[in-house]
Formats: structure tokens, C-alpha cells, sequence
């Protein structure tokens, strides 16, 4: 059965597209309706063309017919310094609509990534961001942990840790050739797998007495987890 496996540059070119045509859409949508609107609002000079014309139109004499018609003409200028305001008020807003649109698909987007990312880290059980190996101190540092091994130990993470740099597999006959300096022919695979248990027991008793059961000096013994997530059945 064929494993499917999502690696971190995927999701992040899948997340990036996405967040490219989420905010192309944001500033289409609003560029349309903001497009809409002005075509909508009625023009600021029609109300000072229809007094003008007006006043073509009737033959005005009295002093109080034409002073009528320049409160009007007054009022159309008025009306029209004000729709221009309104007009860059509504273009201010849809600026600042299109900003925070945009800031919450990229925060929407963030966190789907942090959820998946969570749900990887629960299901592997912890996720390995570093792993530097240590001869000298017979140390190896897992994330921001260090352990401590034996120097057969250290030898045998060193062999796994090359052959994983370099996409390979190795046999537990390969191992010890790797490891004694012989010929993979003379060597047992028993050997190469005995090397691997007690790696593995030795650094999986440090990872669950660091992670799991701790020692605390004088004290005793805990489990370092939420008494919570506890469950006897």
C-alpha cells in the first residue's frame, strides 16, 4: 500500500497560492463594489446644471427670484464639496476594508498551517526539528535535549544518521561492517541488530525519563503530563 506523505515545502507553496488568490479576490470584490458605488452616486454638479438651466430658461427680473436662485446655486455647490468628502471617505474605508480582509485570510491561512502542523507533531508523538551527534562529549542533542551515551552508541547513531543523509538503508550486517571496519560478508546481522537495541534502549530510557517519568532529587518519581489526560480503564 503506497504511503502518502505532504512535506513542509508543499504545504507552504499550497498555502502561499492560496493566500495570493484569496487576496486577488479580496481587491476584485472591492474594487468592484467600490467601482459601483461611485458610478452610483448621483453626480455633485447636477444640481447647480438644473439651476443654471433654470435661469436660462425663465426670464427672471425680480430681485428676490434672483436672489432664490443663488441660495440654490449655493446649496448645489455645497452638495457637491460634500459628496466629493463622501467620496473620500468611502474610498478611506474600502482601503482599510480590503487591509483587514486581507490581514484575516492571512491569519485564517496561519492557522489552518499551525493545526495541521499540531496534528502531525500528536500523531508522531514529538517531531525532531535538530539532531546534532557529539563524539567527543559522547553526547547527542535531540531538539533542545541532550543525552548521554556510550561511545558504541554514538557510533551506531552516527552510521544511521549518515546513511540517512545520504537516502540509504542499512542491514544490521552492514552496520557492524560500517562500524568494525570489515567486510559486510564476514559480518552477522545479529551484531548490527544488537547495536540498534541497545541504542535504542539506552537513549529510549533517557527520552522517557526526560518526557515521561521523571526523578525528581530527593523526591521521587512523576509523570511529567497533565493529570488531565489521564485515563485508567
Amino acid at each position: 500500500m503506497p504511503v502518502t506523505s505532504t512535506s513542509a515545502t508543499d504545504a507552504r507553496r499550497t498555502g502561499g497560492r492560496i493566500v495570493t488568490f484569496g487576496i486577488v479576490a479580496i481587491i476584485a470584490l472591492l474594487a468592484l463594489a467600490g467601482g459601483l458605488l461611485m458610478l452610483t452616486l448621483p453626480d455633485g454638479n447636477a444640481f447647480n446644471a438644473r439651476v443654471e438651466r433654470i435661469f436660462v430658461e425663465q426670464d427672471l427680473t425680480a430681485q428676490a427670484e434672483v436672489k432664490l436662485l443663488e441660495i440654490l446655486a449655493q446649496s448645489g455647490t455645497a452638495f457637491a464639496d460634500t459628496l466629493a468628502s463622501y467620496r473620500m471617505v468611502i474610498f478611506v474605508l474600502l482601503i482599510f476594508a480590503a487591509a483587514m480582509l486581507v490581514a484575516a485570510l492571512v491569519f485564517l491561512v496561519m492557522l489552518a498551517g499551525m493545526n495541521r502542523r499540531m496534528a502531525q507533531i500528536e500523531r508522531s508523538g514529538i517531531q525532531v526539528s535538530s539532531l546534532i551527534i557529539s563524539r567527543e562529549e559522547n553526547m547527542v542533542y535531540l531538539n533542545t535535549m541532550g543525552f548521554k551515551l556510550t561511545a558504541a552508541m554514538i557510533e551506531t547513531l552516527s552510521v544511521l544518521a549518515e546513511a540517512r543523509m545520504d537516502d540509504e538503508m542499512l542491514t544490521g550486517a552492514q552496520i557492524e561492517a560500517v562500524i568494525s571496519g570489515r567486510d559486510a560478508s564476514d559480518c552477522e546481522e545479529a551484531a548490527g541488530a544488537t547495536r540498534i537495541k541497545r541504542l535504542r534502549d539506552g537513549l529510549g530510557n533517557q527520552m522517557v525519563s526526560e518526557l515521561l517519568v521523571r526523578n525528581i532529587a530527593r523526591k521521587g518519581y512523576h509523570l511529567a503530563i497533565d493529570k488531565d489526560v489521564i485515563e485508567v480503564v
